[in-house]
């Protein structure tokens, strides 16, 4: 989640900035329709319109954005490392990264429970409560939106050590740009062991706050962006190429997932199929979210490449804070949606309204917090 000021990685910091909207609205998304997991939920039984739209707005979303921030996270690493030595790339990581979760587990999320969703006649006294979290260890599991943050140091970590193991390291920087057969053999890849992995992890289980049901692409794709940084790949991505992936991802990709929806009982109230287990819908949603990842970050990398490779002023301002929005979102959003409660609206015009109002909120509270001592030194 570095931001890299050269013009030549403006589309990158463009990417990280839309991924990290979409986190934004996710988490909205969540709230107004009850599926998935987050802090508040204000949603009542949906209908058949909203179910599609949420159904189809955040498993596509899910299928691919999180693993589109491993792969341009990843994409650094390398030329990060080399440049630091192992011990300053580590420091830098842990205060970009480390101290931020600790943040957030120590102070933000206890915000949120104890002050925005606590029961204010029905709850211990604070110090009671933040001891018992604190000795409990519970806070361990309790990053919110930061468990990237963690994984991503975990992720570097295992790097490092690679570094250190591997002493005939390749400082090679020439290897041809995969082909659309080793693209298929990754997708194949990385839908095999997500099945595999949710026999046992299905969706929306979690140790410590990190869902390993979908681990198997964001390890594989963050070992994709070191390769693609080491070798240069983004830049040997071609348009045409990059778009017809794009294209495929986004319409037959999605025709594909109302099939399966309709096909397997999923918009009856079967979904739960597709979480896991030894069955033809989990395998199906696997290759399907797995084609998703790999065909929309081809697809977006060549095309913000070609058509967006540069910033306004208003767009940079907004990138410069997208990790500050990342960490603060949740408490800003939260608030918005407590303050919307009682207002009936449709589920889709809610959920609307509440992205109206909250990112300019977001972005003009973010803009503050940045300036604030100590935490202008990491975000």
């Amino acid at each position: 989640m570095i931001t890299n000021g050269s013009s030549r990685f403006a589309y990158i910091d463009n990417l990280r900035l839309l991924m990290i909207i979409f986190v934004v609205m996710v988490h909205l998304a969540v709230t107004y329709s009850g599926i998935g997991s987050w802090y508040l939920v204000d949603s009542t039984e949906l209908g058949a319109e909203s179910l599609v739209f949420f159904g189809l707005f955040q498993s596509f979303t899910q299928a691919y954005f999180m693993g589109f921030l491993f792969l341009i996270s990843g994409y650094f690493v390398t030329k990060s490392y080399d440049k630091k030595g192992p011990k300053k790339f580590l420091k830098d990581r842990f205060i970009r990264l480390g101290i931020p979760t600790l943040i957030y587990m120590l102070v933000i999320h206890p915000f949120i429970v104890y002050v925005l969703l606590g029961n204010m006649w029905d709850r211990p006294v604070f110090i009671k409560y933040y001891l018992v979290y604190f000795f409990s260890l519970e806070f361990l599991g309790e990053s919110g939106p930061l468990w990237f943050a963690f994984a991503l140091l975990l992720f570097n970590c295992f790097y490092v050590l690679y570094r250190k193991i591997n002493k005939i390291y390749s400082s090679s920087t020439k290897k041809e740009l995969p082909d659309w057969k080793a693209a298929i053999m990754i997708i194949l890849l990385i839908s095999i062991v997500t099945y595999i992995v949710r026999l046992v992890q299905p969706i929306d289980t979690a140790i410590l706050n990190m869902q390993l049901c979908f681990f198997t692409q964001y390890i594989a794709l963050f070992i994709l962006g070191i390769k693609a940084g080491k070798y240069d790949w983004f830049s040997k991505l071609s348009y045409p190429i990059g778009h017809k992936w794009f294209l495929t991802a986004l319409i037959p990709g999605i025709l594909c997932w109302i099939v399966l929806m309709i096909g397997g009982g999923a918009l009856d109230g079967g979904f739960d199929l597709y979480k896991g287990g030894f069955n033809w819908q989990s395998a199906a949603y696997a290759i399907w979210e797995s084609f998703t990842a790999v065909a929309m970050s081809i697809g977006l990398i060549s095309l913000f490449k070609e058509k967006y490779n540069r910033q306004s002023n208003l767009i940079k301002s907004l990138s410069d804070r997208s990790f500050t929005v990342y960490m603060f979102h949740a408490p800003i959003i939260i608030t918005i949606s407590l303050i919307l409660m009682n207002v009936h609206m449709h589920p889709i015009l809610k959920f609307l309204a509440a992205c109206v109002i909250g990112f300019p909120l977001t972005f003009f509270i973010c803009n503050y917090i940045r300036k604030i001592p100590v935490l202008n030194k990491i975000l």
